[in-house]
């Protein structure tokens, strides 16, 4: 099994890359700042939900039949991108009462949990990246390369889980005088479209290599 300094390193390593500016977390803060730390967090754990089907599929190999299959990168792609654009049409039309109100209540927890999961699992970048980036801390030398993939996702999900919750928390807190203004709240709801028709352009336009 892998040792303690590599997992060390290989964590230290994860937290840096969630720092680091990406869709993930820049659509937790967006969220944060528009419904709070709850909404953060509730993001941030479907996608990390989402994460635990990229490592299934390193573990299993199945991210190597998708980088193989432009076929399948172009349909998770476009579907993925479809999705951000749903979401950016919805933030634009959005009310400003809408994130104290009905509104609101129709975009729980559980919607926004599901909704880190769908953002996650579409984005086949995600899976390629898995592909490249968990093999090169595991070993053969230490056993069967599976469980060590599954190890090595698990730490990058806890990084990921604590990076972005203190994202949800310090947005969170920014954002809470900003929801007392309905002008400042109908603002981040564009800001919050633009971020998905950003990302929804991002993930079309990638590529497999």
């Amino acid at each position: 099994m892998i040792d303690a300094a590599t997992l060390a390193a290989f964590f230290a390593v994860s937290a840096l890359l969630a720092l680091a500016p990406g869709p993930d977390n820049l659509y937790v803060l967006t969220q944060s700042a528009l419904r709070g730390p709850g909404a953060g967090l509730a993001v941030t754990v479907g996608l990390c939900t989402g994460l635990l089907v990229h490592t299934g599929a390193v573990a299993l190999g199945v991210a190597a039949l998708v980088r193989a299959s432009a076929t399948a990168f172009a349909a998770l792609k476009l579907a993925g991108a479809g999705y951000l654009l749903y979401l950016a049409w919805r933030a634009f039309g959005a009310a400003a009462t809408e994130l104290r109100g009905a509104g609101e209540r129709a975009l729980g927890g559980w919607a926004l949990y599901r909704r880190g999961i769908f953002m996650n699992v579409t984005n086949p970048k995600v899976s390629i990246f898995f592909l490249a980036f968990l093999p090169q801390f595991a070993d053969p030398a230490r056993g069967a390369l599976a469980p060590q993939i599954v190890l090595l996702g698990g730490v990058f999900i806890v990084a990921a889980l604590l990076v972005f919750g203190a994202i949800s928390f310090v947005a969170g807190a920014l954002g809470e005088r900003l929801r007392r203004s309905a002008r400042a709240q109908r603002w981040l709801n564009r800001v919050a479209g633009a971020v998905f028709v950003g990302l929804a352009l991002k993930l079309a336009a990638s590529e497999i290599g």
